[in-house]
């Protein structure tokens, strides 16, 4: 009696033990559902951490997950990708991560080009405005030896005060062109693989900064040069 008591008690501890295993599985199989794997993708000289999680958001992670997740990550698209983990390439996309060992910190090889043909399409955005600054600059340009003529006395006097109230409406004019290409410089959104257009952004905002510090200074000497020349003719007048 004893005895069949006692393999009872055992085959209620295996028993137990078989449910308790089958819960950790399914504990870390939801877990990595849940919190994903965190890969790094080398890419020619390149490196990028990716947490791939399940795109469809149930089960585990599997290769077409990752591969999406590398398609917007890094601008390769996902049939030009050649993933290889550990010598082997990765084929069967519907195949788990966990499957083929890859865990947290593992490292996959990208083999494959970049689609230029979306980065292409803001560059030339950026290049009609970068025209459109240089067009701007060389008006300021004028605008400025125009104002050194003033001051060097090629206009009558009388005459000066007025041309110099225009030549501050023309810097004001200036301003709000250069202001309104900033606008639409941040209309663009370019993700963090467009390197050549987000450099090519960073360039032209920095020449457009100095350009309307140009236009500042400019102003400012206009200003003191119109308020010398009414101080000096109410002196003449009186």
């Amino acid at each position: 009696m004893a005895q069949k008591q006692q393999m009872a008690c055992s085959e209620e501890v295996a028993r137990s033990e078989e449910i308790t295993g089958s819960q950790e599985v399914a504990r870390t199989e939801a877990d990595i559902a849940m919190a994903g794997i965190l890969v790094t993708i080398t890419h020619s000289s390149e490196k990028y951490d990716i947490n791939v999680s399940p795109q469809q958001g149930t089960g585990e992670p599997v290769v077409q997950d990752l591969a999406q997740l590398v398609e917007e990550a890094i601008g390769v698209p996902v049939s030009s990708q050649k993933l290889i983990f550990k010598g082997k390439s990765l084929k069967d996309m519907e195949q788990p991560l966990s499957a083929l060992g890859i865990q947290n910190g593992c490292r996959v090889m990208l083999i494959g080009k970049k689609d230029r043909s979306a980065e292409e399409v803001e560059l030339k955005k950026l290049r009609i405005l970068e025209k459109a600054v240089e067009k701007i600059a060389n008006q300021l340009e004028e605008l400025s030896k125009d104002f050194a003529g003033i001051q060097q006395g090629f206009l009558v006097k009388e005459m000066q005060v007025e041309a110099l109230c225009k030549l501050d409406g023309r810097v004001i004019a200036t301003i709000e062109q250069f202001m309104k290409i900033l606008e639409e410089i941040d209309t663009l959104i370019l993700p963090e693989t467009f390197k050549d257009s987000r450099l090519k952004r960073k360039s032209l905002v920095t020449k457009i900064q100095t350009l309307l510090a140009e236009c500042d200074i400019v102003e400012q000497n206009i200003g003191q040069e119109t308020e010398w020349l009414q101080s000096t003719n109410l002196a003449l007048a009186d």
